[in-house]
């Protein structure tokens, strides 16, 4: 059985790291808003907190990573709203 691999380019794996960070953050978000839910008058433990900070900070640094790939001179995307595909203009 042959595995076929797929090439991804560096903008897409950029994107991609992007999503997953944002998918931590909420992850980290919603465990902070369970906790309150149910122990309204304690804090969070520190672990929590941190999860929370780590999380915030993947994503600011994906989001920076991303930005300046897309601004070394990758023409910029343009949404087909009618069909909702993106392509180089």
């Amino acid at each position: 059985m042959t595995m076929k691999v797929k090439a991804v380019s560096a903008e897409a794996s950029a994107l991609e790291r992007v999503v997953s960070a944002a998918r931590e953050v909420q992850a980290a978000s919603q465990r902070l808003e369970a906790h309150y839910l149910q122990y309204p008058d304690e804090p969070p433990t520190t672990l929590e907190l941190a999860r929370f900070a780590a999380a915030m900070q993947e994503l600011k640094d994906a989001r920076e990573a991303f930005d300046a790939l897309v601004a070394k001179g990758a023409p910029p995307l343009t949404v087909n709203r009618k069909i909702g595909m993106a392509r180089r203009t």
